[in-house]
């Protein structure tokens, strides 16, 4: 299907979807990098730095695709208001200072929802999106196993007053609240599930992450906290005080190499993907 072929209703609700999806992998591949060199463990610092580097590769994936509607890479990203960033506030959030249970923990919850959003767009009306479901479905399931068998690792043996599980514990109480903007609408919402370009509504899959992820977290001696949403929620161009930050260290070196063009990665069209 060719972007000229779709209605003005269905040009925007592809785009919204579209931007969430690369906006999300962006964002939580630029904080994934703060971790490199800095993790427990040798093995730790590269299985972070390969899931930086697949996030990065999933985000051009989607960004190529909104170039169809006629964008360039610098305007999706290095050139665009931070405002216009439809990332959940999840992602954005700093890391607490040398705390890898945020970082574990961060991309459990994240990683699941992923896994349901990608699995909802498998049969995508739109077919350039569902053809490229299959390759990020393989490299996620890795993620997923690294953070699980992390948090298995850190709290095995241990009570809910060990210094890991109070860590976690931490961790959970405050990426919580965020965690809930990953299943935010945007203003397309009710198109992008009417016109088949996502079978699943956000709520819906909200309802089977929580059936996953509950009685995981739950089994590793964990608090759930209640699901509430935060005052901003970054689907709507509303922000943490974080994200201004991360955004001017990512387009630092694009401003300071006299906005030269960038990219993320080789076109996915010609590296046959």
């Amino acid at each position: 299907m060719d972007p000229t072929d779709l209605s003005e209703r269905e040009r925007q609700a592809v785009e919204a979807e579209l931007e969430c999806l690369a906006d999300d992998e962006f964002v939580m591949a630029e904080r994934y990098i703060d971790w490199q060199v800095r993790g427990p463990t040798l093995e730790a610092d590269l299985a972070v730095a390969n899931i930086a580097q697949d996030e990065y590769g999933h985000a051009r994936l989607w960004y190529d695709l909104l170039e169809d509607f006629g964008y360039e890479e610098p305007e999706l990203v290095w050139e665009r208001d931070p405002d216009a960033f439809r990332h959940a506030t999840m992602a954005e959030l700093a890391f607490e200072n040398g705390d890898w249970a945020d970082c574990v923990l961060r991309g459990y919850l994240y990683d699941h929802f992923e896994r349901l959003r990608l699995e909802a767009l498998a049969d995508s009306a739109y077919p350039r999106i569902a053809d490229r479901v299959g390759k990020v479905l393989g490299e996620e399931h890795y993620h997923r196993d690294h953070a699980e068998n992390w948090l298995e690792r850190l709290t095995e043996g241990k009570d809910a007053s060990s210094e890991p599980v109070q860590r976690l514990q931490s961790a959970l109480d405050r990426l919580y609240p965020h965690a809930q903007t990953l299943f935010a609408p945007t203003e397309y919402e009710n198109d992008v599930v009417e016109m088949g370009v996502r079978s699943t509504p956000l709520d819906e899959l909200r309802e089977d992450w929580l059936a996953i992820t509950t009685p995981f977290l739950e089994g590793l001696g964990l608090t759930v906290p209640d699901p509430d949403l935060p005052g901003v929620r970054g689907r709507d161009g509303t922000h943490t005080d974080d994200w201004q930050n991360l955004y001017d260290q990512f387009t630092y070196t694009y401003e300071m190499l006299g906005n030269e063009p960038a990219k993320l990665m080789a076109d996915p069209d010609e590296a046959d993907v």
